[in-house]
């Protein structure tokens, strides 16, 4: 089930609009109806107002009408940082599949954000 999604992000992380760091991320993300929701991370010259890839996607996801536990599963093409470790947890997805210094891993949320702030 992954595959598509991997090849997916792996697609769209050339739209990515990364100057300053060239470092390209696209995610694509699974609702449990089948639809899916691509992402790609957009920097900007004041650093902390970029966007991660997968919280595009999950963006993109929420403004089609999700809400959290109507996502089943993520594929990035990088290791989540920290705030979208908690999105992925917040959302609620079944797996995260990434890629993490050549190694593809499967991860449910919570162990990649143990101990975590949940509503």
């Amino acid at each position: 089930m992954s595959d598509d999604l991997l090849a997916r992000a792996t697609a769209v992380a050339a739209r990515a609009y990364a100057p300053y760091s060239n470092y390209l991320v696209g995610a694509a993300v699974r609702a449990r109806d089948g639809r899916i929701y691509e992402g790609v991370n957009v920097e900007n010259a004041a650093y902390p107002l970029g966007i991660c890839a997968e919280r595009t996607a999950i963006a993109s996801a929420v403004v089609d009408g999700c809400r959290p536990g109507d996502l089943v599963e993520i594929a990035i093409t990088a290791s989540p940082c920290g705030g979208c470790r908690q999105w992925l947890l917040e959302f609620r997805l079944d797996r995260v599949v990434f890629i993490h210094e050549g190694e593809l891993l499967v991860r449910r949320p919570e162990d990649l954000l143990p101990d975590s702030f949940r509503l």
